[in-house]
């Protein structure tokens, strides 16, 4: 058995990672993974709109949050250079964001375009303008700006509630919101809204979505309360926020790929160190679970209000098994490298409920399905989900990420599984929320 060839090259526009696994390729070691990036967007924000110093140890180095940095230092919030040791974020307290001389940019950011608007919209007398890049400028932001105007927001988009948006600062009224889907984007959007309105702001939904911001904005010192019973959360405004220090553990989005990568490798034998194990995010180690995978949690501990665990992984016979209802919104971003895990697993695994995957940095239901199908899987593409047919022998070829970064990384894992040698196009897509995916990669050989 060879040692795997993984060579990143450039030209002036995109980057071309070309994969060669060499024969069977197993992992072993211990790494650890970038900050989470949710927690990431949400400490920059809150710091930025918080009274006194901030100071956020662990931030994701990615380009997501560099863009939420930028857009609030437009704003007047003081920021340190990014960096994972310390980052300091002098806020300027609630409702004092001053209007920008230039347009706010999100580049490739839902998290940041469709938070932040939830923010502008209750900061009156002000007026905003937000973009963002070519495929963040295609993705909808209807969900957000219909319950704002509820609220008494004013809001102007392109037809279809498309970016580039104009956001006219209000006083807004609270209300109770009954969202039609699990979404975190939209909880947090609504919730960051009521933090300046008078009376409570509540949001309930269908299934439980990641609670990152009703952890955080308690922590800050807002008045949320949560009720199970009704998957609800309320915040009591005005609110009055006050700097914190925050660890942002490593993301378990990011995890997701070597847990996968030690699961269907043979020989294979992981640690994936200091892993945020929030219970509304661990729906990756379910659904692995289910299909029969060997992990185990090692050192669990509680950092700054998130568990937090160390993540062990070895190889194991996958099989097939269904990933539908509840636990979609808990795993919704790891489907695309649970597809891959599908792809060697004995008989066949269902994914159903994911229509919310259409609407990403790409479609990523019909991404997926088709460049799988390139490197020759059984995957068939359902209205909502997949339905993949394990034990196909996969086969290098040449594929493109679409400019998503999850499905680049997912791709570089399924090629490690391939006979002969894969191309990605497009790999610098990984950047975005793993600056490091590469090197990290290549050292699991080394």
């Amino acid at each position: 058995m060879g040692t795997p060839s993984i060579i990143l090259s450039s030209t002036e526009t995109h980057q071309t990672l070309t994969i060669d696994p060499a024969g069977e390729a197993s992992l072993s070691g211990h790494i650890q993974i970038p900050g989470d990036k949710s927690i990431s967007h949400r400490a920059l924000m809150l710091g930025a709109l918080a009274e006194g110093t901030t100071h956020i140890r662990g931030l994701l180095l990615g380009e997501d949050p560099r863009s939420t940095a930028a857009c609030f230092q437009a704003m007047g919030a003081t920021i340190s250079e990014l960096n994972t040791e310390s980052v300091t974020v002098q806020g300027i307290g609630l409702g004092n964001l001053q209007e920008p001389n230039h347009v706010l940019d999100a580049g490739n950011s839902g998290t940041t375009m469709r938070l932040m608007l939830g923010i502008l919209a209750s900061h009156p007398d002000r007026l905003f303008t937000v973009t963002g890049d070519a495929s963040l400028r295609s993705r909808p932001m209807a969900r957000v700006i219909q319950p704002l105007s509820q609220m008494g927001a004013h809001i102007w988009s392109r037809k279809g509630g498309l970016a580039p948006l104009a956001v006219q600062g209000q006083v807004l009224k609270p209300m109770h919101y009954q969202s039609p889907i699990a979404s975190a984007q939209v909880k947090s959007c609504i919730l960051l809204a009521g933090l300046l309105t008078e009376g409570k702001t509540t949001v309930s939904e269908p299934a439980l979505s990641r609670d990152h911001s009703e952890r955080m904005l308690r922590a800050f010192g807002a008045n949320i309360e949560v009720d199970p019973d009704t998957v609800s959360a309320s915040v009591i405004g005005p609110a009055r926020l006050t700097g914190q220090m925050v660890v942002v553990p490593g993301d378990i989005s990011s995890a997701a790929f070597w847990l996968v990568a030690g699961a269907i490798a043979p020989g294979s034998d992981l640690v994936v160190e200091n892993v945020g194990v929030n219970p509304t995010r661990t729906g990756i180690l379910e659904a692995l679970q289910r299909m029969n995978a060997d992990i185990t949690l090692e050192n669990p501990r509680d950092v700054a209000g998130e568990p937090v665990a160390d993540l062990r992984v070895r190889h194991s016979r996958l099989v097939g098994c269904t990933i539908d209802g509840d636990l979609i919104p808990r795993l919704i971003d790891e489907i695309p490298i649970l597809a891959v895990a599908a792809t060697v697993a004995k008989g066949t695994t269902v994914i159903r409920d994911a229509a919310e995957l259409r609407v990403k940095e790409s479609d990523r239901l019909a991404v997926i399905a088709s460049q799988l199908t390139r490197m020759g899987a059984h995957v068939t593409e359902l209205p909502d989900g997949l339905e993949i047919t394990g034990g196909a022998t996969l086969k290098g070829a040449e594929v493109d990420s679409f400019t998503d970064h999850r499905i680049a990384m997912s791709l570089a894992i399924a090629a490690l599984m391939a006979q002969g040698t894969t191309t990605i196009q497009r790999a610098e897509a990984a950047a975005i929320s793993y600056p490091t995916f590469v090197p990290t990669l290549r050292s699991l050989f080394s």
